[in-house]
């Protein structure tokens, strides 16, 4: 009764990867209890999230084929399209579908943006791109496209290519303060990505030490058309969030990401801690702070452990 922050699966939105080319799925061993999954598992476990009261999920497509424009990530055939019409005719409007815009997962130089002739991201011919990857995904049947690359723009010109598209009422869910941070090691193996050269993103995502900074950037999207915005990681950034949810009145998404999830099991797994309250109680942390929804791979042992 005197609780002041709740949690329920509703507040969950579970993230889930999809490879093309294998013929079940392949656990990745950084992200226990996590897989690669095929079309066909891939369905079954969107189905079991949705009898848990899970509400949404956000797909990563992993391509068997990369190239130096991430071209798999419009193609209409691609695995993140073919996941996408499969879930729909699954679950209709019942099951809400997120879709990460990126190209790093479809880059044979692991990096968001296509690159220049300086080994660096082309921001302006990154935006072209992401509007191709905008149409692709919404035709495919994507409720909310989740643009990630932290590219300059990239909201504003992924909302007129969906309203050209009439694509008017998909949603946008902007990656807007994702740091640069050293918590997505566990992500990269999910996704096989690699940075070419050992590189890094510090030169587009958001600086670690910055708060002033992320505010900007998250004012920014929203003024270029997002109808979310995200703050990831979401432990170490609890602050960020707590500002954010008193500045602005858009719905905030968190991602607890894995390198958070990995900690957790791997403390466990020692018997230094237990697992569930852990996961509970961090996520609860998340909310209290003002996350209105929380991207999380402890989305299903969460929403088992309240049914």
């Amino acid at each position: 009764m005197v609780s002041e922050s709740h949690l329920r699966p509703e507040d969950l939105v579970a993230p889930l990867f999809v490879r093309e080319g294998i013929d079940e799925a392949q656990p990745i061993s950084s992200l226990p209890g996590q897989f690669q999954h095929t079309r066909a598992s891939l369905r079954a476990e969107v189905r079991e999230l949705a009898q848990l009261g899970v509400p949404a999920v956000v797909l990563f497509g992993v391509p068997e084929r990369k190239d130096p424009e991430g071209s798999e990530a419009w193609n209409p055939d691609g695995i993140m399209q073919l996941a996408l019409q499969d879930l729909r005719d699954d679950h209709g409007d019942d099951m809400v579908l997120i879709a990460d815009l990126c190209v790093d997962e479809y880059t044979d130089h692991g990096h968001c943006g296509v690159l220049d002739n300086k080994g660096q991201p082309d921001n302006d011919r990154t935006l072209a791109l992401y509007r191709n990857i905008a149409i692709a995904q919404a035709t495919a049947g994507a409720d909310i496209v989740a643009p990630s690359g932290m590219m300059d723009g990239q909201v504003a010109a992924i909302r007129d290519a969906l309203d050209d598209g009439s694509f008017e009422q998909t949603a946008i869910l902007a990656y807007a303060a994702k740091y640069a941070t050293a918590l997505y090691g566990p992500f990269r193996d999910a996704v096989d990505v690699t940075i070419v050269g050992g590189g890094n993103r510090k030169g587009y995502q958001q600086d670690v030490a910055n708060a002033r900074e992320a505010m900007e950037e998250i004012r920014s999207d929203i003024a270029e058309g997002a109808d979310m915005v995200m703050v990831k990681p979401a432990m170490p950034y609890l602050d960020v969030i707590a500002r954010a949810r008193a500045e602005v009145d858009v719905p905030i998404a968190a991602y607890h990401v894995s390198g958070e999830y990995a900690m957790v099991h791997a403390a466990a797994e020692r018997g230094w801690l237990e697992l569930e309250p852990v996961a509970l109680e961090h996520t609860l942390a998340i909310k209290r702070a003002g996350a209105d929804m929380i991207l999380s791979y402890f989305s299903r042992m969460l929403a088992e452990a309240m049914q």
